[in-house]
Parts: C-alpha cells; structure tokens; sequence
C-alpha cells in the first residue's frame, strides 16, 4: 500500500468463516486504505441477514452463522476506521460458467455430486459483471457506506439450477430437489436483498437471474 498507493481497493476476498481472514483482514486493510488515501470498496454478503424479514434493504445485521458474523463485524469495522469507503453487500455471483453454483449444477446433472438444491432457499443471484460494472461506477461516485447490489429476482436455489441447466443444455430434471429447513445445515432460508436504492443510483443494470441465464446470456 506505501509503495504503489492506490486510488482505488476493491476487497472481495473471503476466508469463510475464519475471523482473522474474514473479519480482521478487511479492517485492517480499510487502515491501510484511509492511511494512504485510498477508496476502498468492501464486498460484503447477504449472508449477515438471519432471514426473518420479507425483505432487506436498511436493516442491521443479523446473523445467524459464524462467517455471517464475520462478514457483519468486517462491515462494522470496515466503516468505522475508513467512513468514507463503500460496503457493497451482494448475493449469490453468477456467470461465466466458473461460480460454484454453476459447477455445482453440473455436477449434480451429471450424477457426480452427492446432495440436492432446495426449494425453499431463497436469494436474488448476480451476474458477475453487472456486480463488477456496478461496483467500479460506485467507486467513481461520491459516495460511501453500505449498498446493497444483488440481481432483480428472488430465485430458490433449485430454481436457480433449472435456469442454469436449461442455458447449458443439460437434463434439469435430474437434479435432486429438497427443502433446507428439512436439513441440518446452518443458515438463513430466505434473505432477498432489496437493491432498488441502490438501482437507483446507477446506470448498471442489476439484472434478475431469470433474465441474464438465457441461452444468448
């Protein structure tokens, strides 16, 4: 950070759930950033939601699983020594074929994954470059705190993996369906993102996954 002083970070690295790499790291480089100058654009999850609302668009955090506590506490920090970056929250990232989504999908069409995609998981997913696009024109606004950038659709993950299998021309019945609440595994079941404030702003177009997962997408 001394030596090339940058205009501009965009933090979109994770640890999961380790508190030193996905709680501490993004506070620590938020320091650096406001040290030196720098915008800082934080990547942060809807995964700091527990799901209880219908919605989210200015709520507080809420988590209900250890990297969503981590991703909450990055937020906090992140704004606290650096007020003038920006927290962009998003949702599920698609595109490209290359998100594990994607290779989950395939996987499970194929018959070479164990699991299933639940019907009852909801999210609103992103197109990998509208997030990107959208989050370079936040960085050149004058602008800062947390926006939400997430696609138009709210979309269960089984649904999500038939618009998926449907472009890549792969057998969508074949994927196994069943419902998160039935399962043992940690985590909000429905947290949709409002991002029309943010929408609202931009002339990037935060498309709904039932739009951008087209054959010519």
């Amino acid at each position: 950070m001394a030596e090339v002083r940058p205009q501009l970070i965009v933090n979109a690295s994770s640890g999961g759930a380790d508190w030193a790499v996905t709680a501490q790291g993004p506070v620590r480089l938020a320091i650096a950033a406001a040290k030196y100058g720098s915008q800082l654009v934080h990547v942060s999850s809807d995964a700091v939601f527990s799901g209880a609302r219908d919605h989210y668009e200015s709520c507080l955090p809420d988590p209900v699983t250890p990297y969503g506590a981590a991703k909450a506490a990055a937020e906090t920090g992140v704004l606290l020594v650096h007020p003038q970056a920006v927290v962009a929250r998003t949702s599920l990232i698609i595109g490209g074929g290359r998100s594990v989504h994607e290779r989950a999908v395939h996987e499970l069409a194929a018959g070479t994954r164990e699991g299933v995609l639940f019907t009852d998981d909801i999210r609103c997913p992103v197109h990998v470059t509208d997030l990107a696009t959208a989050i370079l024109e936040l960085a050149s606004h004058d602008t800062h705190g947390i926006h939400h950038l997430a696609g138009a659709d709210a979309l269960s993950r089984h649904e999500l993996g038939t618009l998926i299998a449907r472009r890549d021309g792969l057998d969508a019945s074949r994927l196994p369906t069943g419902l998160r609440a039935h399962s043992t595994l940690p985590g909000p079941i429905d947290v949709r993102l409002d991002s029309r404030a943010t929408q609202r702003k931009l002339r990037t177009t935060l498309r709904g996954a039932r739009r951008f997962l087209t054959a010519t997408a």
